[in-house]
């Protein structure tokens, strides 16, 4: 296989396509946003960053108002603010993020993904949708040949990581601050960096940075 016939099969079993069927409830909805907003991107958000990122960061999905509109991972909402700028400080983006996809903003070593790749209603995915849309995480591991860490925000998506890894969630429970050695690569947990976590300080900022830090500390140690 040619390097890039390679590069096209690791694509597509990496991203779902515009119009993907696999999940009737998100269609509808995806639908119902296409008829009352069509210049919103309103389709699977693709992942955000470089094919050579040695850190993946998983979220739980699009905001309907985020990256449900804007088509780029926690760009546009409240969560997009703590995350890239928190990545800026530690060396994985450069650049300014102004909450549109046109920023200029870049991802360094680093790609943010979403477990479930379509807006749900409320944001709330079903058990269903989100193993309906494992399949595009694992392809997106599947094509970093690089990735040594990963921070999960969230418990869907830290059991969305495992599974997608090969491991077993009720062997690699989810905790803020916890990490995890599975497969080829070390799992980092967080709380997600949703407003409402943050309002309830659920999750600080510096809690955050702490997660960071860490992940920074161990890539530069394997360097």
């Amino acid at each position: 296989m040619s390097a890039l016939l390679r590069r096209k099969v690791q694509h597509d079993a990496a991203q779902p396509g515009h119009d993907c069927p696999l999940c009737p409830r998100l269609v509808a909805f995806r639908e119902e946003w296409r008829a009352r907003e069509p210049g919103w991107h309103n389709a699977p958000v693709p992942a955000f960053g470089p094919s050579n990122a040695r850190l993946m960061i998983v979220g739980l999905a699009p905001g309907l108002r985020g990256a449900n509109r804007t088509g780029r991972p926690f760009t546009g909402d409240y969560a997009g603010d703590l995350l890239y700028a928190t990545l800026a400080e530690f060396g994985f983006a450069h650049g300014h993020y102004r909450a549109t996809p046109d920023d200029g903003l870049a991802l360094d070593d680093g790609i943010i993904v979403n477990a479930v790749r379509c807006v749900p209603p409320q944001n709330k995915p079903t058990g269903v949708e989100i193993a309906a849309c494992r399949p595009f995480l694992t392809g997106q591991i599947d094509a970093l040949p690089q990735l040594s860490a990963v921070v999960a925000l969230g418990r869907i998506a830290h059991e969305s990581v495992v599974r997608a890894l090969g491991g077993k969630p009720g062997r690699v429970p989810f905790g803020h601050g916890a990490e995890h050695d599975i497969d080829r690569v070390r799992l980092f947990d967080s709380y997600h960096c949703s407003r409402y976590n943050t309002n309830t300080r659920v999750l600080t900022p510096e809690m955050f940075r702490a997660v960071f830090q860490r992940v920074r500390a161990f890539l530069d140690s394997k360097a």
